[in-house]
């Protein structure tokens, strides 16, 4: 099996240029070629007149060595200075990251989600400007305490737009263990007629 950075050199043979505006913490991409090879390989999105990457993006490609990023100050901003200039502003970023680059070295399309916290958009392989979003993944670091409430409410209206919900746990290590989430109801149960949630690990 080929490592997910020898799959990205075969997916995305490219090298393109973004510039970061720190002020509102932006990386654009300006050049219209950039633009047209980055979102065939579902890479960033255009909003209103400019081109924009997320910043988990914009990590990732700088980790495979895609990305050359630039301040108006200076060249060559790294993972690092990324890393931590988003920081600042994102709490979720590692999170964010960690999943996002494990989405994309198994060879899925990952975009923003839904404001259920920590949640992607994906796609299933071949499908993305074909067909919808297949799943929505939500991240779960291990060890954090989550309501079950606010995780029944996301799942409810997961459902509803007719997605998969995956939850993806970070296990300590950094290692990503995703579950398929499904709901139970028990119809004949007058005590307690609320609905329980279901994980089957994928």
């Amino acid at each position: 099996m080929s490592s997910p950075d020898t799959a990205l050199d075969i997916e995305f043979p490219y090298i393109v240029e973004a510039l970061l505006v720190e002020k509102n913490l932006k990386v654009l991409v300006k050049e219209i070629g950039f633009q047209d090879q980055l979102r065939n390989k579902g890479f960033g999105e255009k909003q209103d007149s400019e081109y924009i990457l997320q910043t988990y993006e914009a990590l990732y490609l700088i980790h495979t060595n895609r990305l050359v990023l630039n301040t108006k100050k200076l060249k060559r901003v790294d993972f690092e200075s990324l890393f931590n200039i988003t920081l600042r502003h994102d709490r979720e970023i590692l999170t964010k990251f960690l999943i996002y680059r494990d989405l994309r070295s198994r060879g899925y399309v990952a975009k923003e989600g839904f404001g259920f916290g920590v949640d992607f958009r994906v796609y299933e392989r071949g499908e993305f400007e074909k067909k919808p979003a297949k799943y929505v993944v939500f991240g779960i670091n291990e060890g954090i305490q989550v309501e079950a409430t606010d995780f029944s409410e996301a799942l409810d209206q997961i459902i509803k737009m007719g997605k998969n919900a995956v939850v993806a746990v970070i296990e300590r290590r950094g290692e990503i263990t995703y579950y398929k989430v499904s709901k139970v109801r028990f119809a004949n149960n007058k005590m307690h007629p609320k609905s329980l949630t279901q994980t089957s690990e994928e």
